[in-house]
């Protein structure tokens, strides 16, 4: 194992950073912003760069030397030389639900080893719940933050459920849904669908709310490494078509499709 993992309170350090930047968030959220459109036609706003910025100095000091991509500093053409261990950062995951106003956006960051996520952080300022993966340790929490709170909330442990016996709870983007997902989903006894924007889904699975989160669309890796961390150590799989673990520190950091379970035999995705 490596110094990094080892080192105490990292994860906190994580954490803190994420609570930080999703204030700033809140508070650009609360007023009146502009949106920007980047290269690729995707939303962008003060609330993007102002939460990362706030992450990127905070990691420098917790993890000095451990290279950090970032969406923002990506789209900037800033792409740091990664090698077996490295952050990725979503300062704000699910642009699209904050220019709407309904809440479903949250900070991620992720330090990924050799292809895995092992800690993760997914803050979510609108709830003010805060979701944190150790997959050593196989420990998935959930706390509760204020807007002005400092000083760490009690936590509760989170976990995987047991499949309901009368049928499934799916979790499906709010704003990329798919016709591949809705072919998938038959192969399941559904008894509720859920929208939900940003890596929250994971998280809906991780707390034993939902059962399975099939993503049969486009996501970047800063998309989905938080909370895959997060449902991993609650116990779930994140599988890659094949069956395999979906990875990280892919070349040009797209994944391909996956499907986000609980406590489910899933129907394995084709390649």
């Amino acid at each position: 194992m490596s110094d990094l993992q080892n080192t105490p309170g990292l994860l906190e350090a994580m954490a803190a950073a994420a609570l930080e930047a999703g204030r700033v968030a809140h508070e650009i959220y609360l007023g009146h912003f502009e949106v920007q459109r980047k290269a690729d036609q995707s939303p962008v706003t003060a609330a993007d760069h102002a939460a990362e910025a706030i992450i990127l100095e905070r990691l420098r000091v917790a993890a000095p030397g451990v290279p950090v991509v970032a969406e923002e500093e990506v789209a900037a053409g800033r792409v740091p030389v990664i090698g077996n261990e490295f952050f990725l950062v979503d300062p704000l995951d699910g642009t699209k639900e904050f220019v709407q106003r309904n809440g479903d956006f949250t900070v991620n960051i992720a330090l990924v080893r050799a292809g895995d996520p092992v800690l993760g952080v997914v803050y979510a300022p609108v709830t003010a719940a805060l979701y944190l993966g150790d997959v050593g340790a196989g420990l998935a929490q959930r706390g509760y933050y204020g807007p002005g709170a400092s000083t760490p909330s009690p936590r509760d442990p989170i976990r995987v459920r047991q499949p309901p016996a009368h049928g499934l709870t799916v979790v499906v983007s709010r704003s990329h849904s798919t016709p591949e997902t809705e072919t998938y989903l038959t192969h399941y006894q559904v008894a509720e669908r859920v929208s939900v924007g940003s890596s929250l889904k994971f998280c809906r699975v991780a707390a034993g709310e939902a059962d399975l989160y099939p993503r049969l669309g486009p996501t970047m890796e800063w998309d989905t490494a938080a909370g895959q961390a997060v449902l991993i150590a609650a116990g779930g799989t994140v599988s890659a078509p094949g069956g395999a673990p979906l990875r990280y520190g892919k070349t040009g950091l797209r994944n391909s499709f996956f499907i986000a379970a609980g406590l489910l035999h899933t129907v394995p995705l084709t390649a």
